[in-house]
């Protein structure tokens, strides 16, 4: 009887989950419901972006991957240091701030020329650190946040959850620093989405502070 019942739950399972193969793990499972809920929010949205990107330049605290092929020994995720550079076995200190991924993977393969024949590199942004703008104020999640390609300031207000009841949405007004100055870009939220004045949505910069009064 239990050799029938076990054939029985295999043929079962067999059909199930096809070819044999069998059901993914609740570990599993919860694994892939992280990958894509870090895919979803604003930091995975912006690693996304800056893999995607040819121009995205890699920043100070920006986190990378560098693989160089059957070179396990040189491959590694790495944080850019303050000083905008990285340490590699053989090239010690290389200039990573200021590069795209491309351009970095290049320079490494120019450098391990010395050492190997035909080295292959790639780079890949595996965190954003270097980019980020600020919400201070009635907003339901102030503090910082990934600067996203293009980002908005409306874009930005919808990241942080939007105005608590006590906002006052018309005095709203950007912190910019410019040269060794600060300078205050006013921003009214309701001339913007009633169409008014669709120029103030202006695109944000690396260190922004939006201040919602």
């Amino acid at each position: 009887m239990n050799v029938w019942m076990n054939l029985l739950v295999g043929s079962y399972l067999t059909f199930a989950y096809g070819q044999g193969q069998v059901a993914p793990s609740r570990a599993d499972q919860k694994d892939t419901e992280q990958r894509v809920a870090d895919a979803r929010s604003p930091a995975g949205a912006s690693v996304h972006a800056a893999t995607t990107d040819p121009d995205y330049r890699i920043g100070p605290q920006d986190v990378i991957t560098i693989n160089v092929w059957k070179e396990p020994d040189i491959s590694r995720v790495i944080p850019v240091r303050p000083d905008g550079k990285i340490s590699i076995p053989l090239l010690n200190d290389v200039l990573a701030a200021g590069l795209t991924p491309m351009e970095l993977a290049n320079v490494i393969t120019e450098g391990l020329k010395k050492y190997m024949n035909g080295p292959q590199v790639t780079v890949i942004i595996t965190e954003i650190n270097s980019r980020r703008v600020y919400v201070l104020g009635q907003v339901g999640r102030p503090g910082a946040f990934p600067l996203l390609p293009n980002m908005t300031v409306l874009q930005l207000l919808s990241s942080c959850g939007g105005f608590t009841e006590f906002a006052n949405s018309k005095k709203i007004y950007i912190l910019r620093t410019v040269g060794d100055k600060q300078v205050k870009i006013f921003f009214n939220y309701k001339d913007v989405v009633s169409g008014r004045k669709p120029g103030d949505n202006i695109a944000l910069q690396t260190g922004d502070t939006l201040v919602v009064p």
